[in-house]
């Protein structure tokens, strides 16, 4: 059996995570419930920053908040010195409400509102990451009307496929994502970025994918994204101070998964990156990465009450849980597959397999297909690993299902860093018919 980070069995066979006792907590605050283990999140922080600071590399290691945001993580990416990527205007107000220095932020997106540019600059954030030339024209009439000159990065598409779901590719050349290279989309973007008044052109960024086991990809992106750089800097002079290679480095959800170390990772790409601007006589920029899922998936555990149980003779066994795709939808969207055990009874002999069944009315909602565990009752609990990205920031409230708490568990002490949701809170913004 495989743990991530800090987690152990205690004498009574429960799951413990850093060294806190999952039973209890589901005890003290409910299930379903995140318990996030915060040792892991810092060690992996410092695995990124580490390498690249050992390495005498200027850097900045983002975290991509997408994955999970809320006030007390952001402000643990703040403790460990990270960057932020935020997305959204409400990314960027729980940054703003958590008191990241707005220096450190980086906004992305493929359709920013005017609403979500004007609140980026009217903060000062560090960057803005312009994905399209709608975007471009908007925030310098944003930043002209400010009297601001915001530092800016292209994102472009350098038509490399990372090996992984077709949902989840991005860098490819048929994107909704960027400017192509080939086409010269991105070469007419440097040029109308460098001659506004208002914008600050730092460099470029690409991001080829998600749940990356290897690092060719980001060398065949990086070879890509410098030869554009030489070619630019030859036809205009400009020179990048910054290349961000975006993020997608991958984690072990199941023993199917066998992804690199992150110092690996990061050690690869800063020799790739030497090699290219030795090899194109060019400036060695900053190094920006965008690391998400690799801060906080493996940090994630989900912890649900066992329920309801159908067995079908020769055919399938059914375990239902008091969650599913209200709480980790990625089941039902990607195919994600997951590993998991009964929380309570760890260290019981495994006597049947099952398949785990959400409660929403879907006959989608399935967890985990062919779970082999001890024979569980209503009484049993179970643990999924690895939810900490991409399942509380997908949570929604289908079938009007309240959303589950969040805690932080650290050094034998446990924090509630998300309230659950109320009955009352689903209906707060309703109003009657009239």
């Amino acid at each position: 059996m495989f743990f991530h980070g800090t987690s152990t069995v205690n004498n009574q066979g429960h799951l413990v995570i850093g060294g806190v006792d999952t039973i209890e907590l589901a005890k003290q605050y409910g299930t379903p419930l995140y318990v996030y283990d915060v040792e892991l999140i810092r060690s992996r922080a410092r695995q990124f920053r580490n390498t690249f600071q050992n390495l005498g590399v200027k850097a900045q290691v983002a975290y991509a908040s997408k994955a999970f945001s809320s006030i007390a993580m952001v402000q643990l990416a703040a403790e460990e010195n990270l960057s932020l990527d935020v997305v959204s205007n409400g990314e960027l107000y729980t940054a703003l409400q958590a008191g990241f220095p707005v220096e450190r932020i980086h906004f992305h997106g493929n359709n920013k509102s005017y609403e979500e540019l004007v609140m980026a600059v009217e903060n000062k954030i560090g960057c803005v990451v312009v994905d399209n030339f709608y975007e471009l024209s908007l925030l310098q009439t944003i930043c002209r009307e400010h009297s601001y000159s915001m530092p800016i990065l292209l994102r472009v598409t350098p038509g490399i496929e990372a090996h992984t779901h077709d949902y989840i590719l991005t860098g490819q050349e048929d994107s909704k994502f960027g400017f192509d290279i080939q086409s010269g989309q991105a070469f007419e973007a440097m040029k109308q970025a460098e001659e506004a008044e208002n914008l600050e052109l730092l460099g470029i960024h690409c991001h080829i994918g998600s749940q990356i086991f290897e690092t060719t990809g980001f060398k065949l992106a990086a070879e890509k994204l410098f030869a554009t750089l030489k070619e630019w800097k030859e036809l205009t002079g400009f020179m990048a101070s910054v290349v961000n290679l975006g993020g997608g480095f991958g984690i072990r959800y199941t023993s199917e998964d066998d992804p690199i170390p992150v110092s690996v990772y990061v050690e690869e790409i800063i020799a790739d990156v030497q090699q290219h601007v030795k090899n194109f006589n060019l400036e060695m920029p900053e190094i920006w990465i965008e690391p998400g899922r690799s801060l906080v998936g493996d940090a994630g555990t989900t912890i649900y009450s066992v329920g309801s149980k159908k067995e079908i003779p020769n055919v399938r066994n059914y375990l239902s849980i008091d969650g599913g795709m209200s709480d980790n939808i990625r089941p039902a969207l990607y195919q994600a597959k997951y590993e998991g055990v009964l929380a309570n009874r760890v260290k019981d002999e495994v006597e049947e397999t099952v398949s785990i069944a959400g409660k929403c009315c879907e006959s989608g909602d399935m967890l985990i297909w062919d779970l082999p565990l001890p024979r569980a009752n209503h009484e049993d609990y179970l643990a999924v690993f690895c939810t900490g990205a991409y399942g509380y920031a997908m949570a929604n409230n289908y079938n009007r299902i309240t959303k589950p708490a969040v805690v932080f568990v650290e050094n034998g002490n446990a924090q509630l860093v998300v309230k659950r949701e109320t009955l009352e809170d689903l209906t707060r913004l309703d109003l009657p018919l009239k």
